[in-house]
Parts: C-alpha cells; structure tokens; sequence
C-alpha cells in the first residue's frame, strides 16, 4: 500500500485527483468506479475544475458506482445518481449513457445485483477503484462481519449507518432501510484502488484498517492484500500512524 499525506481536506482533494486524471489521460476509454459521500465531494470538484481549463476529457470515459439505495429513482435528491450528477455527470463532458449505478428501483434484489454484475462484466472491469472509508472500516455498504466474497449484493442498513445517512433525510423514517452495493470480492478485482480518507475522527480506524488484522470485522482491512492500493489522507486521519 502507497501513503500519501496530505496537509488537510483541500490537499487531500487535490492529491486524489491528480491519480484520477492521471488514469484518464493515461486511458481515456478508462473505467472509473465512484464513491458517494462527503470526502469525495472536493476530489470531484478538483476534477471538473481541471475540465473547465481544458486539461481533462471525459467523452470516453465510463463510470461505476458502488451503491445506490434501494427503492429510489434517480431524480430523487437522495440517490446516490443525484449525488453524482450535481458534483461530476452534469459538469464534463461524460457520456451519461456510460454511467452506471445499481438500479435502486428494481424490487427484484436478486435481478438488480445480477444485472449490476453483468454490467461491470460488460465494460471489462475496473481501471480505478475509488472509496472512502467508514468510521467501522466499512467501504461501500460493506458492513462488518460480512464475507469478503460477496459480488453485488442487497444489505440490510445497520442502525448506525443509517443514523450517519439521517442528516441528508427529513426525518430518520425516510432514511432506505436497504441499499445495492458492490461486494469486497468485486472491489478487489479493480486493478488499482484509490482511498481518502480526511479527518482525527477517522484516525483510529485507519491505523485499524491498515495496520492491524485482516479481518471481516473491519471490512477496509482486506485492501491490504490487493497489489495496487494508495492511501490519500491528510494529517489528521493520519495522526495515530508513526
């Protein structure tokens, strides 16, 4: 695993776009898979900022996305598409017909994360894996204690995730109960896998996740075994490593 420390967010942000526009420019017809979340947010904007300029061109990238949850549409301010689309999709020059999330209205759990496997089959597989990490170690909705083998599948949101998620909801009955998400086994098939993490309330995590067990009971710890991981995290999400 490659560190990077950066000096805060805005340098954090900065650092993990530069390896993204480096494998957009290496690969133009590259696939990108995509976080949601708030760590990401300024990544994305160092990107479109670049695009404005001039030095990037997304016409022929494609994207995946992790997750999205089940039982919203697209236009739904909360679905990670949304998310998306107002901080990268609608601001370059990204074929949309090449962006690609779960479809969190299908009811059928099992066809959806079928269909979501096929696709990523389909576009021969990820270039470049971006996350973000959970204060549990989990990536995506990859919750602990989950099998490290799983593909596309349906989770059951824990109490504490969905508590995290309540701040973007009018109340917690609207936060999704269920979501669609990438599994570790396909995650870790990505041929390089980009982190940022920003944050002191991330710090115990990530010396956890990266310096201790492998273990499902944090499921970030299993990244450790991937050949092509960098680590973007600024000083205070770095501050417990020596």
């Amino acid at each position: 695993m490659k560190i990077i420390k950066a000096k805060d967010y805005n340098d954090m942000s900065r650092k993990a776009a530069n390896i993204i526009s480096a494998q957009v420019i290496m690969k133009p017809n590259c696939v990108l898979g995509l976080a949601t979340g708030s760590t990401p947010i300024g990544t994305y904007a160092q990107l479109v900022d670049w695009y404005q300029k001039g030095d990037l061109d997304f016409s022929e990238v494609t994207t995946v996305n992790l997750d999205e949850y089940k039982g919203l549409t697209r236009e739904n301010e909360q679905s990670y598409y949304y998310f998306m689309n107002e901080n990268l999709f609608s601001k370059v020059n990204i074929n949309l017909e090449r962006t690609f999330l779960p479809d969190g209205t299908e009811p059928d759990s099992d066809k959806a994360c079928r269909d979501y496997n096929k696709v990523i089959a389909d576009v021969g597989g990820v270039d470049l894996q971006l996350l973000g990490l959970g204060h549990n170690g989990h990536i995506g909705f990859n919750e602990p204690g989950m099998a490290f083998e799983a593909e596309t599948h349906c989770i059951n949101l824990t109490e504490s995730t969905m508590k995290a998620n309540q701040r973007f909801f009018a109340s917690m009955e609207d936060v999704p109960r269920q979501a669609y998400t990438m599994g570790i086994k396909t995650i870790m098939q990505a041929k390089k896998i980009l982190i940022v993490v920003s944050g002191a309330d991330k710090a115990a995590i990530v010396k956890e996740a990266f310096f201790g067990p492998i273990t499902p009971k944090v499921q970030a710890s299993v990244l450790q075994l991937h050949n092509d991981v960098t680590l973007v995290a600024d000083e205070a999400a770095l501050s417990e490593i020596s």
